[in-house]
């Protein structure tokens, strides 16, 4: 015979168990870039917030060479200082992270983990060596304005909702949030690097070759198709331009929120999006 007091604590134990069932269920669900890229980011800077690790070995500096410190440039893509100061701002990074990349996981990128995964290393590197030279300690903001930038430009005239009800097109957005965290945080650079770096990886890939016609400037190496092999339906590499679907047409699916993915083969045109 259990008491009151068991029987709260029994439901309390039975619902704590269902709520974390469904978080485990949600994470197994995200495509596996983006899972590993969210995941390690949330674990990596909870440990530096709880001082499990210390912050000094995660970031990226020259003792990368100087004491053949290989890490960092991977660590310091994962970690992200949390402090009462940057929390919020910690909060929308992983936000815009979970959400861009999961769309371009599952949109344009659908199916090619190997293209994906090549956008992520190239970019990753630009900016490793942009921090390098412009002392950036940590690339979790411009690795975020890149996917952003990038799933904004393959869908610039979907209709965004920002905070308070403003719209406006999508390939306004990264300037917008630039502008945002230059007023609200003093900030901006580390954005306006993400959107360089951004647009470097989209004109090489897309607009260079599609719409001046010149030659496919990246390739993804064939390494990366030996390990993560393209899905059944899928084509390697990016032959022409993802057009819009005549007649108009949705493809941009899903909420900010919710995160859907940006419809099959990264239409141009879609629903509108609700950021905040």
């Amino acid at each position: 015979r259990y008491g009151n007091v068991d029987i709260w604590r029994l439901a309390v134990l039975v619902t704590v168990s269902d709520r974390m069932s469904d978080i485990g269920a949600w994470f197994n669900n995200i495509p596996p870039l983006t899972k590993t890229w969210f995941g390690g980011t949330i674990g990596l800077s909870l440990l530096g917030r709880f001082r499990l690790i210390n912050p000094r070995w995660v970031i990226l500096t020259f003792e990368i060479f100087q004491s053949f410190q290989l890490w960092r440039p991977v660590t310091a893509l994962f970690y992200y200082p949390i402090t009462p100061q940057t929390g919020f701002h910690f909060l929308l990074n992983c936000y815009f992270l979970y959400n861009y990349s999961l769309r371009l996981e599952t949109g344009i990128f659908s199916g090619r983990p190997a293209d994906y995964l090549f956008m992520l290393l190239f970019t990753w590197i630009c900016c490793v060596i942009v921090g390098l030279l412009g002392e950036m300690f940590y690339l979790m903001d411009p690795m975020v304005m890149v996917v952003l930038y990038v799933w904004c430009q393959l869908n610039k005239d979907t209709i965004v909702t920002f905070w308070f009800g403003t719209q406006f097109k999508a390939m306004y957005l990264p300037w917008v949030l630039t502008i945002f965290n230059m007023i609200i945080l003093g900030g901006g650079m580390m954005e306006l690097v993400g959107i360089l770096v951004g647009h470097l990886y989209f004109f090489l890939t897309f607009k260079y070759p599609q719409d001046f016609g010149g030659a496919t400037l990246l390739q993804t190496p064939q390494i990366l198709y030996d390990y993560f092999p393209n899905q059944r339906g899928a084509v390697s590499g990016f032959g022409r331009a993802p057009s819009a679907p005549r007649g108009g047409g949705g493809g941009g699916g899903g909420g900010g929120g919710g995160g859907g993915g940006g419809g099959g083969g990264g239409v141009f045109r879609g629903q509108g999006h609700t950021l905040g």
